[in-house]
């Protein structure tokens, strides 16, 4: 006969389930170093009856040796919550290795769609617009009033479209960034101006430039490359830093493709961090 069960095991079993999540919840979000403040999320007014929203990341350990601005690719529309989660873009590149940046100490500010294009189509066609360009000027701003210190912007994939149309649309001097930072940059676009199309060589920043040589994703294509550093050719310092190797699943152009940098995370976050740090505005 077999033997009865006693009389706690469903509530052993309930507790074992709520942990069991608690831990599923909580791979889900960086870790944070010893020591390191929680994020939080901040909305600073920029244009009339428009506020701008994103995740502010102290630096882990000591006062910031650099400011980045992290600019999601795809619609840009990230739909952080007041808690600090993400409705949309959390796996992201540059949204999933935030705290990687503020562990190598830098202010990190993941920035979402304004509070005027929080529905459909978010950010896909306003990338390169005034709004836009007030809109991430007053984060600069933001950033400097924290810390005196260079604030760069750091664009993925569409990203990159809304990093360097700012970048060329305001120098340091005018509220402008001190330093941009491309990775799996738009180089093609028969939609829109890709990010070779536009006024690049006027920029008097350093401009760095990450690419996955297998970037699969047809607007991304590393043989286009030579367009883009062309146009660089004239800026203070830009470099190309290639990478390779890591893996590869579902669409080429999204994020867990070789076009978000999949399995690559630490290794490009630290080239990117240890360049901007180096680097003198």
């Amino acid at each position: 006969m077999p033997r009865k069960a006693p009389l706690h095991a469903p509530l052993r079993a309930l507790a074992a389930g709520l942990l069991l999540g608690l831990c599923t919840l909580l791979a889900g979000r960086p870790a944070l170093a010893q020591g390191a403040a929680a994020p939080r999320v901040v909305d600073i007014p920029t244009r009339p009856g428009v506020t701008q929203r994103f995740v502010y990341i102290a630096p882990s350990s000591g006062a910031p040796k650099a400011s980045v601005i992290l600019m999601a690719g795809g619609h840009g529309g990230l739909q952080i919550n007041e808690a600090g989660g993400f409705g949309g873009g959390g796996g992201n590149f540059l949204v999933r290795t935030r705290q990687q940046f503020a562990d190598a100490g830098l202010a990190v500010a993941v920035i979402d769609a304004p509070s005027d294009k929080q529905s459909p189509p978010y950010l896909s066609g306003n990338r390169q617009t005034p709004e836009h360009r007030a809109d991430v000027l007053a984060l600069i701003a933001w950033l400097k009033q924290q810390s005196p210190v260079p604030v760069w912007l750091v664009g993925t994939s569409r990203g990159t479209q809304s990093a360097a149309y700012v970048a060329t649309e305001a120098t340091p001097a005018q509220g402008g960034p001190d330093g941009l930072v491309l990775t799996s940059t738009i180089l093609t676009d028969p939609k829109g101006r890709a990010v070779p199309k536009m006024p690049l060589e006027k920029l008097a920043i350093p401009v760095l430039v990450v690419h996955h040589e297998q970037d699969g994703c047809k607007v991304c294509a590393f043989s286009d490359m030579p367009m883009l550093m062309e146009k660089l050719a004239k800026t203070p310092k830009a470099e190309l830093i290639s990478v390779s190797g890591g893996q590869s699943r579902g669409d080429p152009c999204e994020a867990m493709a070789y076009h978000g940098f999949n399995g690559l995370e630490a290794d490009v976050v630290g080239k990117i961090t240890r360049w901007v740090i180096a680097a003198k505005p």
